[in-house]
């Protein structure tokens, strides 16, 4: 299938601050893996510097490449990445109704501007869409008026839908598999997050690929095998989710002491 990310020796600066030392990662397409972490230890950066927000510093030996390509063009970089932030949506979005918002997503416009034409297809697939995340039921509400959970599941599809990485009833095979969360679970109660991670789990088992920055344990799903562990600006360890994810482990990356307890395939801290 190919790799989705390859980094080599890259090094991040956010002002006049290096954020990133050294960074080797190398994710397959269709992989799906969590990065944690604490606040503040560079994980966001990481994936902008995936999406092209922030840049490597120009050094010998460094090197990106994204779906295979060293090279992109901006905007059709960010049509091919399913990106979801913790940031609630701009106004624009907040206006139209969850299926225009996930058909968005073929446009990576943050409305369906005048000008934008929504083919027989996208709306075909915005429905397919809708119904993987559970969403069908906010198709004609405004993302506004959703609960923060709602709202969630929505910018979901709608990454889902612009990048190809929905597998859908129809679908042999993805465009590209790999979905980008950025600390997904943040602003939602506990029944959100639980609908948040069911849901996850079923993109999971029909192979999308998801790649998952969090601080949050819990938000490890049982499908993920492979964890990154990053501290102040540094991966400080890859490799399988039963080594990495144990008290003297977590203890160590967190500063603080931490207790593991597993349940169900999931890891909670204690």
């Amino acid at each position: 299938m190919g790799s989705f990310l390859e980094l080599e020796h890259v090094h991040v600066a956010r002002g006049e601050t290096v954020v990133l030392h050294d960074i080797n990662l190398r994710v397959e397409a269709g992989e799906q893996l969590a990065v944690l972490g604490p606040n503040g230890c560079g994980k966001s950066t990481l994936i902008k510097t995936i999406t092209c927000e922030c840049y490597p510093l120009a050094q010998p030996g460094t090197r990106v490449s994204i779906l295979g390509r060293e090279r992109w063009d901006l905007a059709e970089l960010k049509r091919r990445l399913g990106v979801v932030s913790p940031e609630l949506p701009g106004e624009p979005t907040l206006k139209t109704t969850g299926r225009d918002a996930v058909l968005t997503g073929f446009f990576s416009s943050s409305t369906l501007w005048p000008n934008l034409t929504v083919t027989l297809e996208m709306g075909a697939r915005a429905e397919q869409v809708l119904e993987l995340v559970g969403a069908l039921a906010l198709a004609e509400k405004r993302v506004g008026e959703m609960s923060a959970g709602e709202q969630r599941r929505i910018m979901i599809g709608r990454a889902l839908a612009g990048s190809g990485s929905f597998l859908g009833p129809a679908d042999s095979a993805a465009q590209n598999r790999m979905l980008l969360l950025d600390e997904p679970s943040n602003a939602l109660d506990l029944g959100a997050q639980q609908g948040l991670r069911a849901m996850l789990r079923r993109l999971a088992r029909q192979g999308t690929g998801i790649l998952l920055i969090t601080h949050h344990i819990a938000d490890i799903l049982p499908e993920m095998e492979r964890v990154v562990l990053m501290r102040e600006g540094r991966i400080v360890a890859d490799g399988p989710k039963a080594k990495l994810l144990t008290g003297p482990v977590l203890s160590e990356l967190f500063g603080v002491e931490v207790r593991v307890v597993e349940r169900d395939g999931f890891f909670h801290a204690e």
